[in-house]
This record gives C-alpha cells, structure tokens and sequence, in this order.
C-alpha cells in the first residue's frame, strides 16, 4: 500500500490468501486510485473469475493504454477461473503499460506452479493471511486510530469475542460505531452495548471474568441469560472462549519468568489484562485447569449429539458445565 501511494505500480498482481479484507483493500486501492475517472472509460476493466477465461483476460493486458499512461484489468473472484495457469505466458512477458490485478480468495495458487514463479520474478505475489483472535483487539485499536478514534482494552477484547476474526465485518462494525458515537473520541463497552446490542454483562468475556473469580453467583446469572439467549449465545461459542481462557492460565502455571511483559508476551494478551490473569491462576490449579480442559472437550462432544439425549437444551449442558468447573 506505501509502494501504491508512492505511485509505484507493478504489471501484474496475484493477491491470495484466507483474508479476503486485505485482498479487498489492495484491489479497490487500485481500482479507485491509479487512473482518474476520465481515464477509467476506456483503460479500466473488470472481470470475474466464474464469467471469464484467461486467454481473453491475456488478449486484454497485451492492448496499449488510450489517452493515458496505464490500463487497468482486475480480476475478481479470480480463484474460480477456470485453467488459469493459461496466463503462465503473459505472466512470464507481462506488458508495462498494464496493471493486471488477481484477487484470489480464500486460497493460494501453488507457489510451484509456472504462473506463481512468473508472478513473483515480474511483479508482486501478496499471500494475505488470517489473523489470530489474539491479534484482532490490536487490529481493532490500529483501525480506529486511522479514524482519529481510540478503545478502552475491555471494549476491543468484547468485540472480538463477538464478531471473531473476520476483519470486513470488523470494520463494518467499527465504521457504524464511528457514526453513531457523537460524545467522544474513545469507544468504551457502553457505546457497543448501545449501537451493536451485545450486553456489556453478559458475555462470554464476563463469564471468562466470573469464572477466573470464582464469583458463582455473576457466572451463573450470565449462563442463565445464555441459555435463555442461545442463538445470541451457542454453547460451541461459549466452549471455545473457555478452552482460549483457561489454556492460558495453564501455561501462565509452568512460565519460568512470570515478569509482567513476559507473561502478556507468552500468553499472547494485553499487559492491561495481565493481572486478572494471574490472579485467576492462583485461583485454579494445574491438576484443576487439566480437569476443566476435559469437562469442556466433554460438553463439546454433548453440544454436537455425543452421549446426551436429544431433548436436553444446550442451556441446560451450559449449566451444567459451569456448574462442574467451579466445583
């Protein structure tokens, strides 16, 4: 992105991967900025994979531009064209005045294959690569800086324990979140309970909270509201934040330096969390910790029909869960 706003261009881009948000910022960036709208008329053209070939994407990126410096070709959707490694031959001689642009989603070609090795030597092969849960509170604090905007710690990690780590529903959220907060700058978990409608009390980071305190009375008015919500609150969501919770304070138990930048470095969480973590660790013991990864993989087995009547609600397996941790 530096190298596109310098104006540095390259004849041919294969952008790949399982993010198909960092592909999008890529080749709309293109699209939108290398010609002007004047330009775009005759030099721009876009294609999709399922609707075209590769020979008469390559019979468009050999024609000179008109009346401009460059032309333009994107190809959309471009993991389902068909025989592309008939562009082998233009990727090997691609021509200067054209930017071909393949926005391969979800996957990768074959870094083996002629058209890849081509592709590298003569211009650009961006593998885009999903983020890791641990990263997006990070991800989610960087975005919204380039909004002018900041977020409490509490309100990043409440988000990406709702929406995941897709980062274009991501930043869909935090773009309405910009609009809608008028009284401040920082976003705080009051404005994503006002505008996204996740509670601020009763969620799966809340419940993480509760448990690592022990406080059974908040964890089990959290698993009732869970229960009395589950399309909000499915048990395999509830099961994957505790097994992501409780792993760390098993390792928080065997880390030889237990200083507070190491711990958040090892553990993979922002040092403003550091100290509910080891305060929680002091709460549960390895052989417990070891006791509840295996109470959560059972519940697992439960949620998906293994062992356990077909009448039982996924509630009720929440409860009972909770209920085997704590005690």
């Amino acid at each position: 992105m530096q190298n596109l706003k310098k104006g540095i261009y390259h004849p041919i881009y294969l952008l790949q991967g399982e993010e198909a948000y960092f592909i999008d910022e890529i080749s709309d960036y293109i699209e939108d900025h290398v010609l002007s709208d004047g330009e775009k008329g005759f030099n721009q053209t876009i294609f999709y994979g399922k609707d075209a070939d590769p020979v008469t994407i390559a019979e468009a990126s050999m024609r000179f531009p008109m009346m401009a410096s460059k032309q333009v070709i994107v190809v959309k959707e471009a993991q389902s064209l068909n025989k592309i490694d008939t562009l082998t031959a233009y990727a090997e001689k691609p021509l200067e005045s054209t930017i071909l642009v393949l926005a391969y989603k979800y996957k990768k070609l074959d870094s083996r294959t002629k058209l890849a090795k081509a592709i590298k030597k003569n211009g650009v092969l961006f593998t885009s690569k999903k983020l890791y849960e641990n990263k997006i509170p990070a991800w989610i604090d960087a975005y919204l800086k380039q909004h002018s905007y900041s977020i409490t710690p509490q309100a990043a990690l409440l988000l990406t324990s709702y929406l995941g780590t897709d980062l274009s529903k991501i930043a869909n959220e935090l773009n309405k979140l910009v609009i809608a907060v008028k009284d401040s700058n920082k976003i705080t978990p009051d404005h994503i309970e006002k505008n996204i409608g996740l509670s601020k009390e009763f969620n799966v980071i809340e419940l993480q909270n509760a448990l690592g305190e022990k406080n059974v009375l908040k964890a089990n008015r959290i698993i009732q509201y869970f229960g009395a919500n589950p399309t909000l609150n499915p048990i395999q969501k509830t099961i994957a934040g505790l097994y992501y919770y409780f792993s760390k304070l098993f390792t928080y138990h065997f880390l030889k330096n237990k200083s507070e930048y190491n711990v958040a470095a090892e553990l993979r969480v922002n040092p403003y969390f550091v100290k509910d973590y080891v305060s929680a660790a002091k709460r549960y013991s390895p052989t417990k910790l070891y006791e509840i990864m295996g109470i959560l993989r059972e519940y697992d087995m439960k949620s998906k029909g293994y062992n356990v009547s077909t009448m039982v609600e996924t509630g009720e397996l929440q409860k009972e869960m909770i209920f085997k941790i704590l005690h």
